[in-house]
């Protein structure tokens, strides 16, 4: 991966992982740490969840195309598929459209099966070529194809997405909210049926489910915001990268208030990202789970198959 990345031009970074804001996503939870001043002062830090907001800042102080194989830590977190600390590969193309990171992908997935020896990825039964043509689709179609679902009609109106749920046999709890409901059907009737045989883009996410992308200019309804799944597992996301600094606090608020709503808590704002977005060129960036992308080149059934040392 780092030769395909370095004969394009990129530049492999190394961002810190300690940081004042972990991210500012309401269900990503971080590991919180103390640095202490030498009068023995504490100060709240945060081991980062992704490398982002680091790169972004790079990619406002100059850089153009970028790339880093980051460990990263996520709290509550702990599953066949979810450990809290692993790796992960983002990478930014500054001055490119986000269609562009869809070629990155089928050339990631490619890489990392010749990299195995398999002409073929695996998980629990399932199977995709790494070489085919990746699938594309966008989530209303999807949501309509596997939920009978109706999304764009639905979006703004928690109502009417809670009616149309139930009717295709998901589960709607009195308080959800209108992104808890859009998550279980993505959850049950939507991601088991990606990736199977080839790869597949799931593009043009709503906005309120994209709090990092920019909205499409064709249709500000949906964002510019896709995920790639093979074998039903989710293994990268991607944007094109929102730059309007007070549209992003906006944002950023939005899903702390969440947060605070469902866990009680919520992450400070990175003061230094917020003011980097203003002199951040428009950019594409993705982020693709490694060990994953590895348990699938591998036909592993648990991450702690590919980790060196797993967290007990």
């Amino acid at each position: 991966m780092r030769d395909g990345f370095e004969r394009q031009g990129f530049v492999e970074v190394e961002t810190a992982a300690l940081q004042v804001s972990p991210g500012n996503e309401a269900h990503l939870h971080a590991f919180r740490t103390e640095a202490l001043t030498t009068a023995g002062e504490a100060r709240p830090m945060y081991l980062h969840t992704s490398p982002e907001f680091a790169c972004k800042k790079l990619l406002a102080s100059g850089e153009e195309r970028i790339f880093t194989l980051a460990k990263v830590w996520r709290n509550r977190e702990r599953g066949p598929l979810h450990h809290p600390e692993f790796t992960m590969l983002e990478w930014y193309r500054a001055g490119a459209p986000y269609q562009v990171l869809m070629s990155d992908c089928a050339a990631l997935l490619a890489a990392a099966a010749e990299a195995a020896g398999t002409d073929v990825l695996r998980f629990h039964g399932r199977e995709a070529d790494p070489f085919r043509e990746l699938e594309r689709i966008t989530v209303a179609e999807a949501f309509e194809a596997f939920a009978g679902i109706g999304l764009l009609a639905a979006l703004d109106d928690r109502d009417e997405l809670a009616a149309q749920a139930r009717a295709a046999g998901v589960r709607v709890a009195a308080d959800d909210v209108w992104a808890d409901i859009f998550s279980r059907v993505m959850v049950e009737k939507v991601e088991p049926r990606l990736g199977q045989g080839r790869a597949t883009i799931l593009c043009e996410y709503p906005v309120s489910e994209a709090a990092l992308a920019r909205p499409k200019s064709v249709d500000r309804r949906v964002a510019e915001r896709f995920e790639l799944y093979a074998c039903g597992v989710e293994l990268a996301n991607c944007f094109g990268e929102l730059t309007d600094p007070a549209e992003q606090r906006r944002r950023f608020e939005i899903e702390m208030d969440e947060k605070e709503r469902v866990y009680g808590e919520r992450y400070p704002l990175d003061e230094d990202f917020l003011a980097a977005l203003a002199q951040m060129p428009p950019a594409s960036g993705g982020a693709l789970g490694f060990d994953r992308l590895v348990m699938l080149a591998t036909d592993a059934a648990r991450i702690e198959q590919v980790l060196w040392t797993p967290v007990a």
